[in-house]
């Protein structure tokens, strides 16, 4: 591959990234199904997302993350126990890391992530309340919330909602 080549792909439409993938699958270069992201990796990027917010501020990592995370889904919807998976091992190491602490910017985008990561539709919300005025992220996909939609039961309205086409 040239670097012609590698400069028309970047410049070419999420839609021709698809095809493309979808002809490699079908040649057999690529596995149409990635593997499911063990505990110890979860953690990783965890911890990974959460530094990078803390260097680089939310919207920072939002964009570099974006390079992480294809614009592309399957067209099979999200199974509801491989997103309750990732949800139990989201949690479980956010509680356990005394570097993330239940961050819930660090959990939403790393459940994003590694969502779209796999092909799931996935949408990063982030909400605000009044009363007591706070602000709250959290991914949705498969009718499921990463971490909860509503913690302590105080409902959040969103104000940003980023979706598996980058919209």
């Amino acid at each position: 591959m040239t670097t012609a080549d590698v400069q028309t792909f970047g410049e070419s439409s999420p839609g021709e990234h698809g095809e493309l993938v979808t002809e490699l699958v079908r040649a057999g270069c690529a596995d149409h199904r990635p593997k499911e992201h063990s505990d110890i990796g979860v953690g990783s990027w965890l911890r990974g997302v959460h530094l990078l917010i803390r260097t680089t501020g939310f919207g920072g990592a939002l964009r570099l993350l974006s390079l992480a995370a294809p614009g592309y889904i399957r067209a099979d919807p999200a199974p509801a126990e491989e997103v309750l998976r990732l949800k139990r091992a989201v949690q479980s190491h956010g509680r356990r890391s005394w570097l993330v602490n239940g961050d819930c910017k660090s959990e939403a985008v790393t459940a994003f992530v590694l969502l779209r990561r796999r092909g799931l539709k996935a949408t990063l919300h982030v909400g605000v309340r009044e009363h007591p005025f706070a602000m709250h992220a959290w991914t949705t996909s498969a009718g499921l919330s990463i971490p909860d939609a509503d913690p302590r039961g105080h409902a959040f309205t969103p104000v940003l909602s980023i979706d598996c086409g980058g919209q």
